[in-house]
C-alpha cells in the first residue's frame, strides 16, 4: 500500500498503531501491525510476559477499520471511538510479532462507522471484538 497511514487517520507517534493496510474493499480491511522497540513504552503493562497491551490491540484494530474507510473514500472527517462490545481476549501476543488485523464493516454512513474485527499473530486468534466511532469534525 503506498498511501501513508499518516495521511488516512489523525493518529500520530507514539499513538499511531497500523504500520500498512494490505488489502481493502467495502466488506473486509486487512492491515499490519508489529510492535516495536520504539513501542517500548507500552511494555509496563505486562513486563513479565512481554505483551503488547489488549486495549492498544484493541485500538489498532479500531485504526486499521477508520484507515480503510478512508482509502474507500466512504466516510470524510474525523471519526472517535465511542463504544466497545463483544470484546474477547484469546491469548497474549509479544512485541516483535507481527499482527495481523481483519476488519469487517458492518455499517459506514458519513456520521457513523461500525466494524468488527479479529486480530491475529502466527494465524492464531487474539481478540475479537466490535466498535462504533462516530464524527467528531
Amino acid at each position: 500500500m503506498s498511501q501513508k497511514i499518516e495521511d488516512l487517520i489523525p493518529h500520530r507517534a507514539p499513538f499511531l498503531f497500523v504500520d500498512e493496510i494490505i488489502s481493502y474493499t467495502t466488506e473486509t480491511i486487512i492491515g499490519l501491525k508489529t510492535f516495536t522497540q520504539k513501542d517500548a513504552w507500552l511494555q509496563g503493562s505486562f513486563p513479565d510476559f512481554n505483551f503488547v497491551p489488549g486495549t492498544i490491540l484493541i485500538e489498532a484494530m479500531a485504526q486499521c477499520g477508520g484507515a480503510g474507510v478512508k482509502l474507500l473514500g466512504l466516510a470524510d472527517g474525523v471519526f472517535g471511538l465511542v463504544s466497545l462490545d463483544n470484546i474477547e481476549f484469546f491469548a497474549g501476543v509479544e512485541f516483535g510479532k507481527l499482527i495481523k488485523f481483519v476488519v469487517k464493516n458492518i455499517r459506514v454512513s458519513e456520521k457513523i462507522i461500525k466494524q468488527s474485527g479479529e486480530a491475529f499473530s502466527d494465524d492464531k486468534l487474539i481478540v475479537k471484538g466490535e466498535w462504533l466511532c462516530v464524527k467528531l469534525q
